[in-house]
């Protein structure tokens, strides 16, 4: 390619060079970039649609992905080149890798892709040299408290009688709520444009344990970013809403056509149901009977609520369920 400006980025060399390397081929200085997989980290140039990945096959799947993602971020088609020997001689799991990427190649794929990963290499063991990494994938906060929950349950179902003593202690650790709704409920790019400003206000927003954080943090956004659209409204109602769910023991919640379903923890030895907070749920349901109902699915209890037409009105009834 005699007439093409080729410009070099890789790890090696110094941070001011480099950056005036990626600066050049962004400002299109260069119609080339001849790099290392140094592009992988989260480099976001519109005007490159095509990539060349050579020696495809000693790459992973997360790397291989993350690559091909550099291209195809406007509305320019993108071409992925990945060059490999003949495929006869490539290992089992390099072509299982190769066809993950051409199989999952739509926006929004790479939760599949991760699965397949996943499904390649092996979940590995929770401790020693076989553990896959999940740690750094999830964040230490996440993990700790899915590893928190999951030995709080052995104790309580598998192993009970060994830890009958400690288990008379009460435990403060309440379910995970998943919340479906209707509405909008999201930071739109019109309010905050930064994408990474974005992820990180949604990463601050899902570690919020109370009323208090929570107007604490609506009142740093109205300061940084001015007055809340809709949808950050909703998004701050469907905390709070989840907040509540949580202290009445939902691992769901659901509010679509103006009806609500709490789905409360699958365990029937939860302590939760001997509590006097689910006696108050069964009273606020003969107080209202036209209105709610409490059903057995599959030996998971249900809490239906109809009329309910907005998300506030939706956390005032689960106030009410829990005072």
């Amino acid at each position: 390619m005699p007439e093409a400006r080729i410009g070099v980025a890789h790890g090696q060399m110094e941070g001011d060079r480099l950056e005036r390397a990626m600066l050049r081929f962004i400002e299109g200085e260069y119609d080339v970039l001849v790099s290392t997989n140094i592009i992988e980290s989260g480099i976001d140039i519109p005007n490159a649609n095509t990539i060349i990945i050579n020696s495809a096959h000693m790459f992973g799947l997360s790397d291989l992905h993350q690559m091909r993602g550099r291209v195809g971020r406007s509305n320019r088609k993108a071409f992925c080149y990945l060059l490999t020997p003949s495929t006869s001689g490539l290992t089992n799991d390099s072509r299982k890798r190769l066809q993950t990427l051409e199989e999952f190649s739509e926006l929004g794929d790479g939760f599949k892709v991760a699965m397949r990963d996943l499904d390649i290499r092996g979940a590995g063991n929770l401790l020693g040299a076989e553990q896959s990494g999940f740690v750094n994938d999830l964040g230490y906060e996440l993990y700790h408290k899915m590893l928190d929950e999951a030995v709080q349950e052995l104790k309580e179902n598998e192993f009970k009688d060994l830890f009958a003593n400690t288990l008379t202690v009460p435990q403060d650790l309440l379910p995970d709520c998943q919340i479906e709704t209707d509405y909008a409920t999201l930071i739109p790019e019109s309010y905050v444009k930064n994408i990474s400003e974005r992820l990180s206000l949604y990463t601050r927003l899902d570690s919020l344990k109370g009323e208090d954080e929570l107007n604490a943090f609506e009142a740093e956004l109205l300061d940084r970013f001015g007055p809340l659209p809709l949808e950050v409204q909703n998004l701050l109602r469907t905390v709070r809403l989840r907040l509540a769910a949580e202290i009445l023991h939902f691992e769901k919640l659901t509010l679509k056509s103006n009806t609500m379903k709490g789905y409360f923890v699958s365990s029937q030895n939860d302590k939760f149901f001997q509590s006097p907070k689910f006696g108050k749920v069964i009273d606020y349901i003969q107080k209202h009977p036209k209105r709610t109902a409490l059903k057995d699915s599959k030996g998971k209890l249900i809490l239906i609520c109809q009329e309910v037409t907005s998300l506030s009105e939706a956390q005032s009834i689960l106030e009410d369920l829990s005072r």
